[in-house]
């Protein structure tokens, strides 16, 4: 349960602000919603609240969680990945879709080790920087910083310049 002016993470989408929760009635029946406001872009969701668990809306991580996401983008030993650019798409859309903050990690760091192999495809470069925003949004809610120091902290976990 979640009340007015409490953050949450909407999968795929990120996080957002509970604005209110209002009555409305659909197909005759009078349903509870949530009305959130997204951090990114200010776009208005409505989420039933009945449906809360079935579309994903989530707490956002605790500082605790922090270092187990980072462990997660410095995981290297993968085995070499021989999909097409489309199955592989298709594969970590899916994991962005879940809203798992560890499940967007991964995508993260997937795409930054394939990067440093070969060019991402459009698809691949757009998708790198939504699971960049959707990581940086959480984890510098959750580790009460601003986005540069979790920029800064992805930078050196993937040993990038800073403008890279």
């Amino acid at each position: 349960m979640f009340n007015i002016g409490d953050l949450a993470v909407y999968p795929a989408h990120g996080v957002g602000r509970i604005e209110s929760i209002e009555t409305r009635k659909i197909s005759g029946e009078e349903q509870d919603f949530y009305i959130m406001k997204l951090l990114d872009n200010n776009m208005i969701i409505m989420i039933p609240v009945s449906n809360v668990e079935s579309v994903g809306l989530r707490d956002i991580i605790d500082a605790g969680e922090v270092p187990k996401v980072y462990e997660i983008m410095e995981k290297r030993d993968m085995p070499p990945d021989n999909q097409t650019w489309n199955r592989r798409y298709r594969e970590y859309m899916e994991k962005i879709k879940t809203g798992s903050v560890y499940e967007v990690a991964e995508v993260l760091r997937d795409l930054y080790l394939l990067k440093e192999d070969k060019d991402l495809s459009f698809g691949e470069r757009k998708m790198l920087d939504t699971a960049q925003s959707l990581l940086l949004r959480e984890l510098s809610i959750a580790k009460k910083t601003d986005e540069n120091a979790i920029m800064s902290d992805i930078n050196s976990i993937f040993d990038l310049e800073e403008n890279d």
